[in-house]
């Protein structure tokens, strides 16, 4: 029984359009942008409707194999949105853009990143491996500008010389990661999406983003972990 999909609408287009072209979109300019789309192109506008019109433009992109994904920023936990494609992994998408030793060091970053603690990697950890890559050795300043670049394409973000991944990279990469680091990559407990900086529970190894810590925890004197019930020894954010 197949519900017809809503109709594609110029708004719908426009917003999509403008959605590709910034790669990643906060929620409350998504919103914004909702509402320029509809009124500018005339067509019914409700303020609370943002899902259902993107639920319209993502069944029109079904059988493009693509679709217009929300993820949560684990700096600050707010929402974002992203056009995904899922007809191949992003590590395939990103070899249009990049050359094969710039990807080499895209996948040793993220290596570093998701196996380190805390979801982050210095740029001196990075950077001394940029000196034993296969395809070939990069020099130090070389390595420098290519984590420039990918900071500026949103695949990384940078905090005091720590690098850590994009809410954009998780929002694409959340299915690579997660069958090519099935040992050590989590979900947060709480929102359960992809948690690359987040908070451990020593006992049972629960992982939770930190805004979803901050939230949980609030007004808890004693703070314990949601599945184990063990005392959680984390310092909350």
């Amino acid at each position: 029984n197949t519900v017809m999909a809503a109709q594609m609408t110029d708004a719908h287009r426009r917003f999509l359009q403008v959605l590709m072209s910034n790669g990643i979109t906060e929620g409350s300019e998504a919103r914004k942008l909702h509402q320029h789309c509809c009124e500018t192109d005339k067509v019914y506008y409700a303020h609370d409707k943002l899902d259902d019109f993107i639920n319209t433009i993502n069944s029109h992109l079904q059988p493009l194999f693509m679709q217009i994904r929300k993820g949560i920023s684990e700096d600050d936990g707010r929402a974002h949105y992203a056009v995904v494609n899922l007809a191949e992994t992003e590590i395939t998408k990103m070899a249009s853009d990049y050359t094969e030793i710039e990807l080499e060091l895209f996948r040793k970053t993220m290596d570093l990143i998701i196996l380190s603690e805390n979801g982050f990697a210095s740029s001196t950890d990075i950077l001394n491996l940029a000196d034993q890559l296969k395809t070939k050795k990069m020099k130090k300043k070389e390595a420098e500008q290519v984590l420039k670049i990918f900071v500026e394409d949103k695949w990384l973000s940078e905090k005091n010389g720590e690098y850590t991944l994009h809410t954009r990279c998780i929002i694409e990469m959340e299915q690579f990661i997660l069958s090519n680091y099935q040992d050590v990559a989590r979900k947060c407990n709480i929102c359960h999406s992809l948690a690359i900086q987040s908070q451990v529970c020593e006992s049972c190894g629960t992982g939770m983003h930190l805004p979803c810590v901050r939230k949980y925890f609030r007004g808890q004197t004693e703070p314990r972990c949601p599945r184990c019930n063990e005392f959680w020894s984390c310092d909350i954010p």
